[in-house]
């Protein structure tokens, strides 16, 4: 994919449809959460339209940008799994969850207490805030993302979980410098996923009454 003002529009655009098709299918308050996160991440890509066309800098969209980058998504991912997850997986989900709060606290006091600045870096954008100490945030926050997937507990989901994982993997290599950004639109893209999981939830919630 070419990263540009019109790459993020159209993915985005197209990524949000996902989420609602998603959040459509909803039929539990519980699925609503991890549903809408394809809606979430579409509307993220959107956001990172507005900041190629602003040329970077340190506008509203960079701020909103980071704040949907880093510690809103750092806790809502883990709490949506852990909403929809069997009751065998719950106890275990605790641990990404705690991290992932945790993640969002420390992140959320940086963006309140230090400027954040995006800059266009070719076909890439390079997102900079003052955090400390950067790993252990790292890992915490790959683990209430990624890890909250991978211990669901449920087959779709753990699928997500290792395509956002891999997709993590290539970004740090190729852009270890735009990280955040290229995995987030590679995170969008992977999304697609969650719209199968909410059909085969419906499907299986159709034929438990059919069978009732």
């Amino acid at each position: 994919m070419c990263w540009s003002a019109t790459a993020d529009l159209v993915a985005g655009s197209a990524v949000a449809a996902v989420g609602v098709a998603c959040v459509t299918l909803v039929r539990s308050g519980r699925e609503l959460p991890l549903a809408a996160v394809p809606l979430l991440l579409g509307a993220h890509q959107i956001v990172e339209s507005v900041v190629w066309h602003s040329g970077g800098g340190g506008g509203p969209a960079t701020v909103a940008w980071a704040v949907m980058a880093l510690p809103l998504l750092a806790v809502w991912v883990p709490a949506g799994v852990m909403c929809v997850a069997p009751p065998h997986a719950r106890l275990r989900l605790v641990l990404p969850l705690t991290a992932g709060a945790m993640t969002a606290a420390s992140l959320a006091h940086s963006l309140a207490s230090e400027p954040v600045t995006a800059e266009i870096r070719g076909r890439t954008v390079g997102y900079a805030l003052h955090v400390s100490p950067v790993p252990l945030l790292v890992m915490g926050y790959l683990l209430a993302t990624v890890g909250s997937l991978l211990l669901s507990g449920d087959r779709r989901l753990l699928v997500l979980g290792v395509l956002v994982a891999a997709g993590a993997t290539v970004c740090w290599v190729l852009w270890r410098l735009e990280f955040v950004s290229t995995w987030c639109a590679c995170a969008a893209l992977c999304s697609v996923v969650l719209l199968c999981w909410m059909r085969a939830r419906r499907t299986s919630a159709q034929r438990m009454r059919a069978m009732a």
